[in-house]
């Protein structure tokens, strides 16, 4: 069966706070370890008044010692954000407090707009170097060398899985290059993939961290009992986009009917191709769509979101998605040993 794992965005909803957001993080996680998910996974974002993870190492930290089995990482680390050697550190700790349960992904992009990079006193053009930060993280996971100036303690010979985030051509060229698993962002920037992915796999080096590609698959579910209960959920995370491609971001929205009366079809349609990787409904269609996008990309993993206003409807989102996706699990199988 096809590993499946949580994005776990930490919306704060409109009417809610950041703690309440906060809280949602840990309960989230431990039904997720419950029905079977492979990772928890946090994204880094700053100034956004939406988003509770931007210091997502801690939330990480929160995560893991709250939960028993499940893996816990970034989903990612924008690092440009930040020097490596204290990524190298604060990951190398969670590795030490929680041996074989963390990862990292990393991410070139800033994850916010360039006033509040230079708050975070990086800069957006640190992406530029963003080859030679990844080779040096991986440099601090390693068992330290004899004459080694600089080490990551705790981080030396903790070996944290690493993986390359991205949205476009660039990142699948930097993971296939340097033999590492890849993760497409596919639930907000889906254009990219098809040629990401092909490039991925045709130029993949085998390397000491990655035998063969090892691509993960990002989608959004909203599901729920009804087809028309889970495109009325979706409705929060089309608002947000919108909101958000209007330079007006904010909390979660709560579910509206009938918003593309409400929203001018130029944007809509912006927004619709953005969330084009998204399975909205009933169990059965969700397991439709997510069917026919695992035939079409034959990922290794896939990985699951879903901006859900409401708490308890998003947990029933992701529980229904665990369900579906064995099934799938399940039918894959019998067909095999036919």
């Amino acid at each position: 069966m096809i590993p499946f794992s949580v994005l776990d965005l930490a919306p704060i909803a409109d009417g809610a706070t950041t703690a309440d957001a906060l809280s949602n993080i840990l309960d989230l996680a431990r039904h997720a370890e419950a029905w079977g998910y492979e990772r928890f996974w946090l994204a880094e974002h700053h100034n956004m008044p939406g988003i509770a993870s931007a210091a997502t190492a801690v939330l990480a930290a929160h995560v893991a010692a709250g939960t028993k089995r499940i893996r816990v990482g970034a989903g990612g680390i924008m690092l440009p954000n930040h020097a490596p050697l204290v990524v190298a550190e604060q990951f190398g700790t969670l590795a030490t407090l929680h041996p074989n349960r963390i990862d990292l992904g990393l991410g070139r992009a800033p994850g916010t707009d360039m006033v509040t990079a230079r708050a975070l006193r990086r800069g957006l053009e640190q992406g530029e170097g963003f080859p030679r930060d990844v080779l040096e993280i991986l440099s601090y996971f390693d068992d330290p060398q004899p004459g080694q100036a600089v080490r990551a303690i705790p981080g030396a010979g903790t070996h944290v899985p690493v993986w390359i985030l991205g949205s476009s051509l660039y990142g699948a060229q930097l993971a296939a290059q340097l033999g590492l698993p890849y993760a497409f962002a596919s639930h907000f920037a889906p254009a990219a993939l098809d040629d990401a992915l092909a490039l991925y796999r045709e130029t993949f080096r085998p390397s000491r961290y990655c035998e063969r590609p090892r691509f993960m698959l990002a989608l959004n579910v909203f599901a729920a009992e009804t087809d028309e209960e889970g495109l009325f959920l979706k409705t929060s995370m089309q608002q947000a986009f919108i909101n958000l491609r209007s330079g007006r971001p904010g909390p979660l929205p709560r579910p509206v009917k009938n918003l593309s009366d409400e929203v001018e079809p130029a944007m809509m349609a912006a927004v619709d191709h953005a969330l084009s990787f998204s399975a909205a409904g009933s169990p059965e269609t969700v397991k439709r769509v997510i069917s026919d996008f695992l035939t079409r990309y034959r990922p290794d993993e896939v990985i699951i979101t879903g901006q859900i206003h409401d708490h308890r409807a998003r947990l029933r989102s992701f529980e229904i998605a665990a369900d579906v996706l064995r099934s799938i699990g399940e039918d894959v199988k019998a067909a095999d040993d036919r």
